[in-house]
């Protein structure tokens, strides 16, 4: 199911909310346009010009125009993304082929952070336009996504175990302990879990812990007005300091200074 938030000619904003269960039979699509869509929630697969994928909260389709694309839900349903789609002449501007192509990204701190003001606007709860906040999440993809795509290389059993820690990490990152305790949901040594994790999803299981927590404590500076040290031992960061520093490098600007700018 989308529906739509905005529809301003060059860029239309959609909230796609999937109903297929791991039992439906997938059918090929086709992207009518530059995409960028960001996955709040669940997990899909996703197979586009010969590379498979498995997307996670977090993560990043990246949509060709005129590219045959299929979805899967082999292991979960639910999914919820925010989905932007552009006009050729601002993809064009954004970024080149090679990005347009590259399929999807692995969940980084960086776009989290602007996917959850995108969502935050989407939801008229921030400051900036939901087409600002498009534009803004579109340019901070483009500049990453070259060194962080990736197709999956892996059994169907080791992606299973993979999207299942993800969707565990997530829902738990808060409180989240280490290596060995996500081992042991998964029933696999530290080291074979840390091997398959990466391979799958695209980043080692405290990258996604971290990235997770960010792109709460990213919604929560953008909805509420409450302490930021409070939100950020809510999110699961003991010390407030890194918290500001990893939020920093993730935003390009200080937790208070992200939150003025959404509600400046």
């Amino acid at each position: 199911m989308a529906v739509a938030f905005l529809q301003r000619g060059r860029v239309t904003a959609l909230d796609y909310r999937c109903e297929a269960r791991p039992g439906d039979k997938p059918f090929p699509e086709l992207h009518g346009s530059m995409s960028i869509s960001y996955v709040r929630s669940g997990s899909f697969g996703y197979r586009a010009r010969g590379a498979s994928y498995e997307l996670v909260a977090g993560s990043v389709l990246v949509g060709n125009a005129g590219d045959e694309f299929v979805c899967t839900h082999r292991y979960a349903y639910g999914d919820e993304c925010l989905s932007f789609h552009l006009a050729p002449e601002i993809a064009e501007e954004i970024a080149g082929e090679e990005f347009w192509r590259s399929g999807a990204l692995a969940p980084l701190a960086e776009t989290a952070v602007f996917g959850e003001l995108a969502q935050a606007a989407a939801e008229q709860r921030a400051f900036v336009s939901i087409d600002e906040a498009a534009l803004l999440l579109a340019h901070r993809c483009a500049s990453l996504g070259g060194a962080n795509t990736r197709g999956i290389r892996a059994s169907e059993r080791d992606q299973r175990r993979a999207v299942e820690a993800a969707l565990w990490l997530d829902e738990h990152c808060a409180e989240y302990a280490g290596l060995d305790e996500a081992s042991k949901v998964c029933g696999l040594s530290p080291f074979h879990f840390l091997r398959l994790f990466t391979r799958v999803v695209g980043s080692t299981p405290h990258q996604y812990v971290v990235r997770s927590r960010l792109r709460r404590a990213a919604r929560e500076l953008a909805l509420s007005d409450r302490p930021i040290t409070e939100i950020a031992l809510e999110c699961g960061f003991n010390d407030v300091a890194n918290f500001t520093r990893t939020f920093r490098r993730a935003a390009g600007r200080s937790p208070s200074a992200y939150r003025n700018f959404c509600k400046a």
